[in-house]
């Protein structure tokens, strides 16, 4: 008997343009990335109020594309930065439209996901959905404690690829994702390696400014005390000091690019430096990924590699020699956002999975 087939509006808001696509349960029928002109981007004075102008641009795409949204039987956004939730997919609430609305945890065009999921779904009363945002915090206690009474460790990475990888390389296996014990590395602009221990993840380093390896812009650890001395030096502001952790860090303060084909092309022609640079970010990755298998105590099922890094084989065997002792290791390059997305709607769909409602009080909420 064939499986009922589910026809899903896909949405992924980016800073200047809109990713696109529909599915028909897994298969990608339509994809497109509309790009926004920056003058109109810029007319607004908030994220949030792009989302009238958004809508009616993916409204207006799919018309002309001649895709029939009377058709659709869910919509789905990417997640945004709301307050911290376990990993799933969650329907589109009011409590949720708010915090995405005010920004709770800061203002990016991400949010904008679930809030136009909502309006076009509303209108043809059907569900919308996000799923696995970055926010996705499954910490254990222990993982929290930063040996700084006043800073705690959080959960910031890149929940949706990393699940998504886990649950199909789990599927290739022949088991479940609940059952297994993964490291899953996502190696792209950040760096974040994420411990899933029979479905959670109950640990991994803050990708947008905190810990762990160090990135092609991105800083990851560095000396707390040295960082300390250089943010009360008088030489530079507080804004300098971010961007040099955030966006400047990494292979772009220390090679000037975030290109990592360009990297690789200097060291074919010799750069030591270029060499050396390079050498230090996959010992960075190897030496997180060798953390992690102790928080598993060694039992460690796989070893995943994914993002865009991981296209790289020179950069990957890097990687895997130093981590091939613990456990197997899959590399599945490169994300797919939109079909990470579909994933999670058809699973709830399908009745595989329980759709997850964004909680109304989380002073009660457990994470």
């Amino acid at each position: 008997m064939l499986d009922k087939e589910y026809r899903i509006l896909i949405i992924n808001p980016g800073s200047t343009s809109t990713k696109i696509g529909v599915f028909d349960n897994e298969v990608s029928i339509f994809e497109k990335t509309i790009r926004h002109d920056a003058e109109e981007i810029i007319s607004y004075t908030n994220i949030i109020d792009q989302y009238e102008f958004r809508k009616n641009t993916i409204l207006e795409t799919l018309d002309k594309e001649g895709i029939n949204i009377s058709k659709l039987s869910a919509v789905c956004g990417r997640g945004g930065l709301l307050r911290p939730i376990e990993g799933g997919t969650y329907a589109v609430n009011d409590r949720m439209l708010e915090d995405l609305r005010a920004g709770f945890s800061g203002q990016h065009a991400s949010n904008l996901g679930g809030i136009i999921a909502y309006e076009i779904a509303s209108g043809l009363n059907i569900p919308s959905f996000i799923v696995d945002p970055v926010v996705v915090d499954e910490l254990d206690q222990i993982a929290r404690i930063s040996g700084f009474s006043l800073i705690e460790r959080k959960s910031i990475f890149h929940a949706l690829n990393q699940k998504a990888v886990a649950r199909r390389v789990a599927k290739d296996l022949g088991k479940k994702y609940t059952d297994l014990n993964l490291i899953v590395t996502h190696m792209g602009g950040g760096i974040t390696v994420g411990i899933h221990k029979q479905g959670r993840v109950v640990d991994v380093n803050n990708g947008l400014h905190g810990d762990g390896p160090f990135s092609p812009e991105r800083a990851g650890t560095v000396p707390a005390g040295d960082l300390v001395a250089l943010c009360f030096s008088g030489e530079h502001y507080r804004e300098e000091i971010m961007k040099k952790l955030v966006g400047q860090g990494g292979l772009v303060g220390y090679l000037g690019t975030n290109d990592a084909i360009k990297v690789e092309q200097r060291i074919e022609a010799g750069d030591q430096e270029a060499k050396l640079v390079y050498d230090a970010m996959a010992y960075q990755v190897a030496k997180e990924i060798g953390a992690a298998s102790a928080v598993l105590s060694g039992k460690v099922d796989a070893i995943i590699l994914t993002g865009g890094l991981a296209y790289g084989k020179g950069f990957v065997k890097s990687i895997t020699d130093r981590i091939n002792w613990i456990a197997d290791v899959i590399v599945q390059p490169g994300e797919n956002e939109l079909q990470a997305l579909a994933e999670g709607a058809l699973r709830v769909l399908r009745g595989e999975e329980e759709v997850k409602t964004y909680p109304e009080n989380f002073s009660t909420a457990k994470i």
